[in-house]
């Protein structure tokens, strides 16, 4: 049984300028010691999936249409906010993309490492801060028995970074929500994240959903990809199998435009156009406009493409033009 399975999420914004169709029809599932990467470009529905689960999205505008998300045998889109909240901080926790605003900029970090542990284990006191020292200690914070009375500002970003992770996992959790947790950190520190990330999973036995831009990033440290467009999974599969066998077009772009995949002198392959705009979703194949890998005028045009198996775990859109591999110039314009 997986730690936690969702099906069918949809999670949608009702704004001044129209209803937002950021997240449709959305179904995965992560087991136990799992990494989980989901990817795909800025505004594709990776943060607002997560965001859905935990009770994170705005109401209003927010509102989750339809769906479920098990964890543990209860769906955490139905439970009142009370139990949620014994949840959210205890046995899932999340890592936020910017841990300068994710951090109480006026309270030192003892007092925001501890608040986890006086909230959900009733620990408080020397004992709390004891436990603080040690978390800072385990993610690489160098003399954390002075630096714990610190406020954010006198760390660097990849210190502040490596807080966050020591807040969300001192509570030991089951299921950790990474977003972006190496945006705007150097190659070095980001390196250093994903292996405490890793090290933390394998020593607890947790499971990880890692939202990331990065496909380099997805193939050194996940077990299973998820890749969204347009608020959709155009492609989910083990690893291995993804980059071995690419089939969705824009899965191809993605890993074509990779910088070390360009050769020597050549111009960067870039995906054209943009991402279509969610207050007016395409009616049938979202990728089509910009699909210069495969055939476009093969795309569905009047309905969203479902997904198939097309190997074992290794699911697809089925949009013919999506899966057509035609090949594109060497360069872009």
């Amino acid at each position: 049984m997986a730690l936690l399975d969702v099906s069918n999420l949809t999670t949608r914004f009702h704004t001044r300028n129209g209803i937002v169709h950021a997240v449709e029809d959305v179904s995965f599932k992560v087991e136990k010691g799992q990494t989980l990467g989901i990817v795909g470009e800025s505004g594709s529905g990776k943060s607002v999936t997560c965001y859905s689960l935990l009770g994170l999205i705005p109401k209003p505008p927010g509102r989750i249409h339809s769906g479920k998300a098990i964890f543990d045998g209860e769906d955490l889109l139905t439970l009142k906010e009370r139990k949620l909240r014994q949840i959210r901080g205890k046995r899932i926790a999340m890592i936020f993309q910017d841990p300068m605003t994710s951090l109480n900029p006026y309270l030192k970090i003892s007092e925001q490492l501890t608040e986890p542990l006086t909230l959900h284990q009733g620990i408080k006191g020397k004992e709390a801060r004891e436990i603080a020292i040690q978390s800072l200690a385990e993610v690489g914070i160098p003399e954390p028995e002075s630096r714990i009375d610190s406020y954010p500002h006198q760390f660097s970003g990849g210190m502040r970074q490596r807080v966050m992770i020591a807040m969300a996992l001192i509570n030991r959790p089951e299921l950790l929500i990474a977003d972006e947790p190496t945006t705007a950190l150097d190659v070095t520190v980001q390196k250093q994240v994903l292996d405490l990330i890793k090290k933390r999973r394998n020593r607890l036995n947790s499971a990880v959903i890692l939202i990331t831009h990065d496909l380099a990033v997805v193939s050194e440290t996940c077990d299973h990809v998820n890749v969204m467009y347009a608020g959709r999974i155009v492609e989910s599969a083990p690893v291995a199998s993804l980059f071995a066998n690419p089939r969705h077009a824009y899965t191809r772009a993605l890993l074509r435009s990779i910088p070390a995949n360009q050769s020597k002198g050549q111009e960067l392959y870039t995906i054209q156009g943009l991402p279509p705009v969610l207050t007016e979703p395409p009616t049938g194949c979202s990728f089509r406009p910009r699909n210069t890998l495969g055939d476009p005028s093969q795309c569905l045009t009047t309905s969203p493409p479902p997904l198939l198996e097309v190997a074992p775990e290794h699911f697809v859109q089925n949009c013919p033009g999506c899966l057509a591999t035609i090949s594109a110039p060497a360069t872009t314009a």
